[in-house]
């Protein structure tokens, strides 16, 4: 049974199910996963796995206005029915403050798009890719002793919701990835590892051979390491690395964090200068590069691009209908359903700004600068990251670079405040990189404390 079907039969059966059992106002939100993956070690197959995962969570109002919820992995009907009867009775249990309530847009129009499924690849294919990448990065340098780390998957996505007020959201979307990491062995030094990862609508556009170099270049220049001395550097964070810090610090634009008190920002914030003029960022789910994008949240509210920082300003919160409603604002498709509404964000898209130009930044290159930090993965970013002081303290690799001339750092830290961070940025590279987790240019900040050895 297609997973539209199955969710045309799930509507159906939910209200005649509700119907049954005298509930007038609920809503359910669920995803069903199609998933293949494949491992190896070694040159052998270490794992392979095909899987079909279904959840749904159910949320019933009883007379009274207080909710219930409640979350199931059995979608047939007797499922079905067992969920709306748990989430009815917890409902005489729920909150009495601050009830959430159906999205109001739940049911606004969602633009169309062009179909995001693709037909899934043969399992043998995978692991025979997998041999392959696996081979030719041991062939790649003889310091490359194995590839602890690898897989590569492919998913069929179908994602829904609706509600007693008629509203009904699904979609499908497909998509496959591939990571790689490696690990070296070299008499009388220590091992060193880099990694990669790539994201495709499907198997046959997924970029193996882009990893698979991208792997071997940075695994190639982690081996020519030294200590390097404490002290204040200029630093270029990767457009990775910059991605999984804003992430990090998610909780500055996140308006439940922000009613939670868990956060830097007030809700007086908006309108403030948090960041340097040069730096504009953004939640943006329906980004062309955001290949897994959704056009609804876990509400049913239509996900759009909000601007967060725009010319360094502080301008949006991200929000679920519920702290909308708090803070008299709009949804903006960042809710999630569970035993309380929660918001996260998307995909981040950092850019730089209309007001970056010649007359107040100076232009940086690595091909001429020197004594230069380039950071390219953040470490330990749960343990390494208080989010609600803005203090983070965190190992990374990185190289320190002379004019073009890269050296790998054996061992650092950078440390500081991110509200200083931010202030502290003093170039914003025009040239974009489309990643798995956002959009970024390479980030340049000025003055970070780093942590050697030497």
């Amino acid at each position: 049974m297609s997973s539209a079907l199955s969710v045309e039969k799930l509507v159906s059966d939910a209200k005649e199910t509700a119907s049954k059992l005298g509930i007038k106002k609920f809503d359910i939100y669920g995803a069903i996963v199609d998933e293949t993956s494949a491992e190896v070690d070694s040159s052998a197959p270490k794992q392979v796995s095909a899987s079909n995962r279904a959840s749904i969570t159910v949320r019933v109002w009883n007379d009274e206005g207080t909710v219930g919820v409640t979350s199931t992995t059995n979608i047939d009907r007797v499922g079905l029915e067992l969920a709306l009867q748990s989430a009815h009775e917890a409902s005489f249990f729920g909150a009495k403050e601050n009830i959430p309530d159906f999205s109001p847009e739940a049911i606004a129009d969602i633009p169309a798009r062009e179909t995001q499924t693709a037909p899934q690849t043969a399992i043998e294919q995978l692991v025979e890719t997998l041999l392959g990448a696996e081979k030719e990065l041991l062939d790649a340098h003889p310091a490359i002793a194995g590839v602890p780390y690898n897989g590569l998957s492919q998913q069929d996505l179908s994602r829904f919701y609706l509600n007693s007020d008629g509203a009904m959201r699904n979609e499908s979307s497909s998509y496959s990835s591939i990571y790689l990491y490696t690990k070296t062995e070299e008499e009388g030094r220590k091992p060193r590892s880099a990694g990669a990862y790539r994201i495709s609508r499907d198997f046959a556009s997924l970029d193996v051979k882009g990893c698979i170099e991208e792997t071997a270049e940075k695994t190639i220049s982690h081996l020519n390491y030294d200590k390097i001395k404490s002290g204040k550097y200029l630093v270029v964070f990767s457009p990775e690395a910059f991605l999984s810090l804003i992430s990090a610090f998610s909780s500055l634009f996140n308006a439940q964090s922000i009613l939670d008190k868990n956060s830097l920002s007030t809700p007086e914030s908006i309108g403030t200068q948090i960041a340097s003029p040069l730096l504009n960022v953004s939640d943006d789910e329906l980004h062309v590069g955001n290949i897994g994008a959704s056009t609804f949240d876990g509400e049913g509210t239509p996900t759009r691009r909000i601007p967060l920082i725009v010319n360094g300003v502080l301008t949006n919160f991200i929000h679920s209908s519920v702290t909308a409603k708090r803070l008299n604002a709009q949804p903006t498709g960042n809710g999630s359903v569970g035993a309380k509404v929660s918001v996260s964000p998307n995909f981040f898209h950092i850019e730089r700004s209309e007001a970056a130009n010649s007359t107040n930044e100076k232009v940086y290159d690595l091909a001429t600068v020197e004594n230069v930090i380039l950071i390219d993965d953040l470490q330990a970013l749960h343990a390494g990251v208080q989010a609600s002081q803005g203090s983070f303290s965190l190992p990374f690799d990185g190289w320190l670079v002379n004019k073009g001339d890269r050296m790998s750092i054996e061992a650092a830290t950078v440390a500081g405040d991110i509200l200083e961070l931010l202030k502290a940025i003093v170039y914003v590279e025009p040239e974009v990189k489309i990643t798995p987790s956002g959009v970024s240019p390479q980030v340049w900040v000025e003055g970070l404390s780093i942590t050697g050895e030497a």
